[in-house]
């Protein structure tokens, strides 16, 4: 499908589909505009396959599609991982302005300790599946990458104790 077609779609998520509306006069004209916004170049290519655009392209456009309706939550899970290191940091340009511009709560998975660090005002570290640090405000302000990564130093020292515990365990128990 073409950049029009999949806008076409975001821009009807929840209502009844059709693409025949959407890709006439002043509809094609506010995509466009919105494609624009992204610095991309793309505002000239909206018949362009999806396919043919690269990965930071194409991720920014998922992110104008996602957030095309507004959503109450929007959910980014690792949404620059799979990108150059400069296409990664358009992305995230693109995602600051489109958060703060439409002043959006977003949850972001990530395992980029600088996104981390630097992102957002409130930190949640998970490990296993439970919450080992929430970090809000003036502490999360603070919090550089070396935090980051000391604090899962400290987990992972954590574990090998419990590991290496478990193991004396066995061998004079089993």
């Amino acid at each position: 499908m073409s950049i029009a077609e999949n806008l076409a779609l975001a821009g009807r998520r929840g209502k009844r589909r059709g693409l025949g509306w959407a890709l006439r006069g002043t509809v094609r004209g506010d995509m466009g505009e919105r494609v624009r916004r992204l610095g991309m170049g793309l505002e000239e290519r909206l018949d362009n396959a999806i396919g043919s655009l690269s990965g930071g392209q194409r991720q920014a456009l998922t992110l104008l599609m996602a957030t095309w309706l507004k959503p109450s939550l929007l959910l980014l899970d690792e949404h620059t991982a799979a990108l150059d290191p400069k296409s990664a940091d358009q992305v995230i340009r693109l995602t600051n302005e489109v958060v703060a511009g439409d002043k959006l709560t977003t949850l972001m998975v990530t395992h980029s300790m600088q996104q981390a660090a630097n992102l957002g005002d409130r930190l949640i570290m998970m490990y296993r599946g439970r919450i080992i640090h929430d970090f809000r405000g003036a502490e999360k302000r603070r919090l550089r990458v070396d935090d980051l990564l000391a604090r899962f130093e400290e987990v992972r020292r954590g574990e090998q104790l419990d590991e290496s515990a478990a193991e004396l365990l066995r061998r004079a128990y089993v």
